[in-house]
């Protein structure tokens, strides 16, 4: 049973770095691609970055999840709730950006169509 348990805890190690570095790494890739949009003054840059940013969220929520798996105590449990929690503020926090930055983009293509249909 031991052995389980052992094998059990570095599959959730393994899996919590993995979880982590997609999440690091999408929130790289959404950078960088904002950054691009941002320069070609591209009108839904914030929408994207802010989609980026959920994903990423996403996946090291994941992580923080798994680790609650391998916590061995009381200590470590209350500091992986705080960290939850506040990536999940930023979750919400962020979901509601991108409701706001849609709703934007919407009224921007709105008003391009009906300046196009008046040429």
């Amino acid at each position: 049973m031991e052995m389980m348990h052992l094998w059990l805890v570095k599959l959730c190690e393994i899996t919590l770095l993995l979880f982590e570095f997609v999440g690091v790494f999408i929130l790289i890739i959404a950078g960088v691609k904002g950054v691009f949009n941002y320069i070609r003054k591209n009108t839904n840059t914030k929408l994207e970055l802010l989609k980026g940013m959920a994903l990423a969220l996403e996946f090291m929520m994941g992580g923080e999840i798994l680790r609650t798996v391998i916590a061995t105590g009381w200590k470590t449990l209350v500091i992986v709730g705080g960290i939850i929690a506040v990536r999940l503020a930023l979750t919400f926090l962020i979901h509601w950006e991108i409701k706001s930055a849609e709703q934007e983009f919407e009224a921007i293509e709105a008003l391009n169509n009906q300046k196009n249909d008046m040429d």
